[in-house]
């Protein structure tokens, strides 16, 4: 059968799909790819369907071994590529004969990379994902060296490039479009003109659940309890230390802070790919 075996896993990498939809009321989040955008390029580049199940690889270091010919692609932040061993590169299909390695170095830009493997990682689902959720703990266990991670079925079809002109990973500024609230009421005028006015910069305390920032003070007008309501991917919440968080792909279903604004659908894939000393621009 074919698969792709673990040699070393870098920082963090997890398995993630497109997500686990419909859970909500049951307080279970979507989770799946934190870069749905790079994912989702990675599954098209080897004729996945969306749903595959792909490699999520923060900041590099992964090395992967091929049980059978394999045909992959690695999208997201820009890295070293090394296919068998032959410089590689991000944005293309890559081929794997059987025992051949991948590795992917440090990226000089961007912090999340996706391996989509033709066929797709096939692990077992959990409420039907096969995304690991990591604050929620749902999902296959994180990969680890001497794993074996089994891969599908290819597909009927066939890659259509080989590769894919897709705008480099964002630098050391990014601007996010913002809408304003649920919450923004909570605060004064002049932290509403801050938060679309001053850069905050992204903190090494930042995962999978959200960026945590660091900037300039947004003052409250108003400091009572907030019953807790629903979140959303893009939600920037103020909790009590004041530091803003940019919740992620495992963002928590609830929280009770408030809302100041929400980065659009768009921007949240663009935003997972900020590393730590980022400077972020919210405008809206």
């Amino acid at each position: 059968m074919a698969a792709l075996e673990v040699l070393e896993t870098g920082p963090f990498t997890t398995v993630q799909d497109a997500g686990r939809y419909g859970h909500a009321a049951l307080g279970v989040g979507r989770s799946g790819a934190a870069d749905i955008g790079a994912y989702a390029l990675a599954n098209r580049l080897v004729a996945n369907p969306l749903g595959a199940a792909a490699l999520e690889v923060t900041y590099g270091g992964l090395r992967v071994r091929a049980h059978g010919a394999l045909t992959l692609a690695v999208t997201g932040a820009t890295c070293p590529v090394d296919a068998g061993g032959r410089g590689g590169a991000t944005d293309c299909v890559l081929r794997l004969a059987d025992g051949a390695e991948l590795r992917l170095g440090a990226p000089a830009r961007g912090l999340r990379s996706y391996v989509a493997v033709r066929g797709g990682i096939e692990v077992p689902p959990v409420l039907g994902s096969r995304s690991t959720d990591t604050l929620a703990g749902l999902g296959p266990d994180r990969p680890v060296p001497g794993a074996l991670l089994p891969v599908g079925a290819a597909p009927e079809g066939f890659p259509a490039v080989d590769q894919a002109p897709v705008p480099a990973p964002p630098g050391d500024d990014l601007r996010l479009r913002v809408v304003l609230g649920p919450r923004d009421d909570w605060f004064t005028p002049e932290a509403v003109e801050t938060l679309l006015t001053r850069p905050y910069t992204v903190t090494d305390r930042s995962d999978r659940v959200g960026a945590r920032l660091s900037g300039p003070a947004l003052p409250r007008t108003r400091h009572d309890e907030l019953p807790s309501e629903g979140m959303v991917p893009g939600s920037v919440q103020i909790p009590a230390d004041g530091d803003p968080v940019l919740f992620l792909a495992d963002h928590p279903v609830t929280g009770g802070y408030p809302v100041i604004a929400v980065v659009t659908a768009a921007d949240v894939a663009r935003a997972a790919q900020a590393r730590p000393g980022t400077r972020l621009w919210f405008h809206r």
